[in-house]
């Protein structure tokens, strides 16, 4: 089958005019970026790890009074918990060389309670990163028609994914910004693989449409993504400077210029592995003598608690006031409206594509 013929049935499928997914990046995918990517005739989507019942009801409440559009709602499987009190203890001492922290904050909502508010929200896509749905909860989005999406850095995780039921694969490269998808949290550092290299990898070995997800920011890497084996593409840090995105001035002053090679990948954020910017935060966590992060979720909650806190003005280093999350594309992210974006990279990749 033609890349061509790939993308046109992906989209005639889930009600798109062009093969490209915004990224489900929570914390950077307000309802006003979902529309304008939907609109402009992609899919929009919500990260919802970090958010209660009733802010996903209020949230595909929004996208609807702004697009009819398709959009996908992303949830991670929650890890196996590590209450290390040392591992713990010696990042909440680290922290404090930062500021005092505020109060520690009431337990968040539960996964089962964030899966039930994505099913009553009936989005078209429900997806997953770092591992695999329930089978109970496969065959209810099934039987509401709603489909599944699977994030996979290995053709193993991918084939696990497909035989558990999921419609489609979302094959993350290690050139990816944010949080790596892996299955097993200690894994991350050793199974990186570049998406060119996972790509037709994973193609190959499951029958499900593959989305190309990592390093992708213009229709170049769209082209190139289709003449692989993908179906679509999901992009992250290119609309991470688009206005309606709205992240933290000092996150997007670090995306401009940043070269590839100089993205990193650190727990330093949340315990969990991801790419960014190189922020003095970030590297000061990576220098000699400094403790290893605490576990997921325990670092993401001491990181949340210091930023509340009162910074200490004699700190050498400054605490990152967001997670300066960056893929290895972020140089060819533009302060641009995000149905530009998107928009031109179809065009671009359309022009390159073989008729």
């Amino acid at each position: 089958m033609t890349a061509r013929r790939r993308a046109q049935e992906f989209c005639e499928a889930y009600g798109l005019s062009m093969p490209i997914l915004q990224a489900p990046m929570a914390g950077a995918c307000p309802p006003e970026l979902a529309a304008a990517v939907a609109e402009a005739g992609g899919m929009g989507a919500a990260g919802v790890v970090l958010d209660s019942p009733e802010k996903i009801s209020t949230w595909a409440e929004e996208f609807r009074s702004r697009s009819r559009g398709p959009f996908q709602l992303n949830i991670w499987i929650p890890d196996a918990l590590d209450d290390d009190p040392a591992k713990i203890s010696a990042a909440e001492e680290f922290l404090g060389g930062f500021g005092t922290p505020g109060p520690i904050q009431p337990p968040g909502p539960s996964f089962e309670e964030q899966c039930e508010a994505m099913l009553a929200a009936r989005p078209r896509v429900i997806s997953s990163i770092m591992g695999l749905f329930p089978p109970a909860y496969v065959d209810r989005l099934h039987e509401a028609g709603i489909a599944w999406f699977a994030c996979a850095t290995t053709l193993a995780e991918a084939q696990a994914a497909a035989a558990a039921g999921a419609d489609a694969v979302v094959a993350q490269g290690l050139e990816a910004g944010g949080h790596r998808g892996v299955f097993e949290a200690d894994a991350a550092e050793r199974r990186a693989v570049g998406l060119f290299a996972l790509l037709p990898h994973i193609a190959d070995g499951v029958d499900v449409p593959v989305i190309a997800a990592g390093g992708i920011a213009d229709g170049r890497g769209v082209a190139a993504a289709l003449t692989l084996g993908a179906s679509a593409v999901q992009v992250g840090t290119a609309l991470l400077r688009s206005p309606e995105t709205g992240i933290a001035g000092a996150w997007a002053a670090s995306l401009d210029g940043l070269a590839p090679e100089d993205t990193v990948t650190t727990r330093a954020y949340s315990g969990r592995l991801g790419r960014a910017a190189p922020t003095p935060y970030v590297r000061s966590w990576a220098a000699s003598g400094a403790p290893s992060p605490a576990p997921y979720p325990h670092q993401r909650a001491l990181v949340s608690r210091w930023r509340r806190g009162t910074p200490d003005p004699g700190a050498e280093v400054p605490l990152d006031r967001a997670n300066h999350w960056a893929g290895q594309a972020a140089a060819r992210a533009v302060a641009e409206p995000a149905a530009d974006v998107v928009t031109r990279m179809w065009t671009e990749a359309q022009a390159q594509l073989p008729a």
